[in-house]
């Protein structure tokens, strides 16, 4: 598992990278030259310290002038090198690698399939991507700045320390081998740790966003010290594992400094006796110093970015497999747009189950005609919305097929699929945009009087027209600013623009009253008019028109036929007809035999 993990995370990287081939050069330049500069700086200032201590003072400008001058024009060379880098990485790598690597995780994302979204928090999804889009520039970097310059530059500075006396690079080859042995030992349990961290600060996004997303069940219930309490725990876990981790690194830098203590207390040894016995020059100690002070600062921020480096890639390791997740509905290859001329919907003796549940439908074949109203009744958890799903290819079948107009939905591209059916939810969600992007996301290309003609007929418009901003009012999250039947309204002003072929009413006019339901069903009557229609209705009035009504229970279809057809057999559908009327449901009877008489 960590092994497919890591490969995931690199051929990520690889893939995000392959955009910027003239940052990549310029880094990799960058870091040879920085690399060169670390010992070669110290070897001019051996240069000079040797020429003060080996001439006269009176003639210092003379001997010294030339060296100085160098070492100040590779401290430019090196400022401007910064700079380059600073403009080809930070400025035109960065910012660009960051958007990239969101469209790519926003475009997975947007490709998986509903299922996917039933165990998965938005919140915590979102936490991911950003994890992903602020760590991987992170780790490109300390790939580059650290590792790759740090391997570099420890070569060429052990081949300097060797003109003085092999002995001193040895002791740095030491002390830095002791430093990445330990920190590649620690690393892997500071990768556990970060992971386990990152996983429960994704949950904590996730919970506060499940939270509010529900904040009017919260408040209704009373229960905000029941979620107080709950966010707490969650909090309590997060702030555990982060301690757990700084503990570990506490033990860690420890034995780092130490460590760096005893190798710095042998360089001087050796030094000092050198000099002692005339083989050490001024300029050597300079030298020898120099390089062992810059070696230890680098590779102690190494040790620190190895650490930092697991970390990073434990997260996004964690967010990559949650997000680089193969769909389980994919369009084939080769996969074609679908041509719907008549919008005749077959099921072929399909077989369909949820995972690790029995099947729910078995050698299913039905048949639904061109421009037929279908109406689907049946007690809850029968089969009714699975229908419905199926013909979006929200889900696969198990085996047989579903045709539309001859044609296996597997076979045809899933966009232009949904591209021909409207379906209008039973509890409707809108983006937090304005009703007037709402409603055209039905037909993105639709003007402004096609919008306010689409709100007209699905009598949206009279409570739109009286908003302070009218159609260019802010909805807020999910609609929380409309009401429900507000919010149905708009959907079904979004499909009358939209106009596909086929129609799925998922107990559209539920959450309205029934004054404003008559004339919505009015709009929806001239709407499916010509145009393949699947109802699914608990209140059996709205069905009475249909063309045609399947009766499900527990996956089957256990009657097909008219209201008065199905009525007359004095079976399930009766009895949910005798139920409904013997209740609540007479005035909508009443009101029904109304509509039914208009034009």
């Amino acid at each position: 598992m960590h092994i497919n993990n890591t490969n995931k995370v690199r051929v990520f990287i690889l893939k995000m990278l392959r955009q910027f081939p003239m940052a990549i050069a310029v880094m990799t330049v960058v870091v040879i030259i920085n690399s060169i500069d670390l010992s070669l700086r110290p070897y001019i200032l051996k240069i000079i310290f040797d020429k003060i201590a080996d001439n006269p003072q009176e003639l210092i400008f003379s001997y010294v002038t030339s060296s100085v001058i160098f070492y100040l024009f590779l401290s430019v060379l090196m400022a401007s090198i910064s700079r380059v880098y600073g403009y080809f990485i930070e400025i035109k790598m960065i910012p660009n690698l960051r958007k990239n690597i969101s469209h790519s995780c926003f475009n997975i994302l947007l490709d998986q399939s509903p299922s996917y979204y039933q165990t998965a928090f938005s919140g915590s999804l979102a936490n991911k991507v950003n994890d992903l889009t602020n760590n991987i520039p992170e780790i490109v970097q300390i790939f580059f700045d650290r590792f790759f310059s740090n391997t570099l530059t420890l070569v060429i500075a052990a081949y300097t320390l060797c003109q003085v006396n092999i002995k001193f690079a040895l002791l740095m080859i030491t002390w830095v081998t002791l430093l990445v042995l330990g920190s590649i030992f620690f690393s892997k349990r500071i990768a556990h740790l970060s992971s386990i961290w990152s996983e429960l600060n994704s949950n904590v996004t996730g919970k506060m966003v499940d939270v509010f997303s529900n904040i009017l069940s919260v408040l209704a219930f009373s229960r905000k010290k029941q979620e107080e309490k709950v966010f707490c725990e969650t909090l309590d876990e997060v702030a555990h594992a982060e301690t757990n981790l700084q503990w570990y690194y506490f033990w860690i830098w420890g034995f780092y400094g130490y460590l760096f203590i005893i190798i710095q207390g042998l360089n001087f040894y050796l030094l000092m006796k050198g000099r002692e016995r005339g083989l050490i020059s001024v300029g050597d100690f300079v030298l020898v110093l120099t390089i062992n002070i810059a070696i230890v600062d680098l590779f102690w921020n190494f040790a620190r970015q190895i650490s930092q480096f697991s970390k990073l890639f434990g997260r996004v390791s964690q967010a990559l497999s949650s997000i680089v997740v193969t769909p389980e509905i994919k369009d084939k290859k080769g996969a074609k747009q679908i041509q719907v001329l008549k919008g005749e919907i077959v099921f072929d003796n399909v077989q369909f189950f949820y995972k690790g549940a029995d099947p729910l439908y078995q050698n299913k074949s039905v048949t639904i005609s061109s421009g037929q109203k279908v109406g689907l009744v049946g007690f809850s958890g029968g089969g009714k919305s699975t229908f419905a799903n199926l013909i979006l290819r929200f889900f696969d079948v198990t085996s047989g097929r579903i045709l539309i107009d001859g044609q296996d939905i597997r076979d045809i591209t899933q966009t232009s699929l949904r591209d021909k059916i409207g379906m209008i939810h039973q509890d409707p969600s809108l983006f937090h945009r304005t009703l007037m992007e709402n409603i055209r996301y039905g037909k993105l290309e639709a003007t402004d009087e096609e919008v306010v003609e689409a709100a007209k007929k699905a009598y949206a418009h009279e409570f739109i027209s009286v908003l302070p901003h009218g159609y260019n009012s802010l909805v807020g999250e999910r609609g929380i600013k409309l009401s429900g039947g507000q919010r149905q309204r708009v959907e079904i002003a979004r499909i009358i623009l939209k106009n596909p072929p086929i129609l799925i009413l998922d107990e559209a006019t539920s959450q309205l009253d029934s004054v404003t339901e008559s004339y919505i069903q009015r709009a929806i009557w001239q709407l499916i008019q010509g145009k393949t229609t699947i109802v699914i209705a608990h209140r059996l009035s709205t069905l009475t028109r249909m063309d045609r009504i399947l009766v499900f229970d527990k996956g089957m279809i256990v009657e097909d036929g008219t209201h008065l057809e199905l009525l007359a057999r004095n079976g399930l559908y009766k009895t949910f007809w005798s139920t409904q009327l013997g209740g609540f449901m007479d005035e909508e009877v009443r009101q029904e035999n109304i509509n039914m008489q208009m034009p």
